[in-house]
């Protein structure tokens, strides 16, 4: 079986990439990446000489290119990880993620029906998602797969619209497709513009650690291996036409997030109790911020078995430890050196 992976170079692609090359020796995964910012090869030093992998660089959306892609390999299933995700740049740059999350995603689906017209037994379009698109949550209450699609910032209006075309084209085409909405991901490899591995570079070279508005916005947060794990039981098992919300049943407040990764670096690093917090800087907040998300992730477990496997606290520690024992990583990414590695091992 032929499986297209699109973003499988960045942080969760990465993970669900090795997970499947691994697992699955009779599946042939094809990660195809555009290799921008936050693509990075360095993820996948360790499986690249497998048989069963193939790294291609391209964008999703150069569509002459991707229905040449599936012209030669004719993938019988797509896991649709390519996307711009980060919040901030959405603001600065909304038509950029428009075009790839959008139009990249049109520019698949019309490849993958175009592929397979009527013949879709045995295919699948699976899509992966944000829970951004439900909007924000009050005090109380949960995200469900029934909940309302309310966006408040570019990049999760241009998510809620992929998740609509995704379900269009099944309604109207027949296409087999499985949606799945996430919450907050963090874990090893994960660049460092998003909360957790930044405030780690930054406590580690003692600069400040920006927090918006008063700290008391609250996310859910899901350990990327284990979010890689559901992807797998959701390829095999899920149901057509359905979707499912993955939550790691883990809600901080973001200044209660960082006052433990303050902790939990100090301890590992040697420092004065309460070193890293003094780092701790308040900053104008951003346009459009949810207040809270929270999952209520009980249908995959009911359905599917899945749970997450760490508390919150285990998933920090081991994700700590991995910073601090690949620092060569993380002065790759924050100098942009890891963009040589593709010229250095594929030109």
């Amino acid at each position: 079986m032929n499986i297209l992976v699109t973003g499988g170079a960045g942080f969760i692609g990465s993970h669900v990439v090795r997970l499947f090359v691994g697992q699955y020796p009779n599946y042939h995964i094809f990660n195809l990446d555009a290799l921008t910012y936050a693509g990075n090869l360095e993820n996948l030093k360790d499986i690249e000489s497998q048989p069963n992998y193939s790294f291609i660089k391209g964008d999703i959306t150069d569509e002459v290119f991707i229905n040449q892609l599936f012209a030669k390999h004719t993938f019988e299933k797509v896991i649709h990880l390519a996307a711009e995700s980060h919040v901030d740049r959405s603001i600065t740059d909304p038509l950029a993620f428009v075009k790839t999350n959008v139009i990249g995603t049109m520019i698949l689906l019309n490849a993958f029906k175009n592929t397979w017209k009527d013949n879709f037994s045995n295919k699948l379009f699976y899509h992966i998602s944000t829970d951004e698109v439900y909007g924000t949550l009050g005090q109380t209450g949960l995200f469900t797969e029934t909940t309302s699609y309310d966006p408040n910032s570019p990049y999760s209006a241009s998510k809620a619209s992929s998740d609509h075309f995704v379900r269009a084209y099944g309604e109207t085409y027949g296409m087999p497709y499985v949606i799945t909405n996430c919450s907050n991901n963090y874990g090893q490899n994960q660049f460092p513009e998003k909360l957790i591995p930044l405030f780690i570079n930054n406590i580690i070279n003692n600069k400040p650690l920006p927090v918006y508005g008063d700290g008391n916005y609250t996310r859910d947060w899901l350990y990327v291996k284990d979010h890689a794990v559901a992807i797998d039981l959701v390829f095999h098992q899920g149901k057509l036409g359905e979707t499912y919300n993955i939550g790691g049943f883990n809600e901080w407040k973001n200044i209660d997030l960082v006052k433990l990764l303050c902790k939990q670096m100090d301890e590992k690093l040697g420092r004065k109790k309460g070193a890293s917090e003094k780092l701790i800087t308040y900053v104008k907040d951003r346009p459009g911020h949810d207040l809270r998300y929270a999952i209520d992730a009980s249908k995959i477990n009911r359905e599917l078995g899945w749970k997450p496997s760490v508390t919150f606290e285990e998933g920090l520690n081991k994700t700590i430890d991995w910073y601090l024992d690949n620092e060569e990583w993380l002065r790759h990414v924050t100098s942009g050196e890891y963009q040589k590695y593709y010229q250095k091992q594929y030109d």
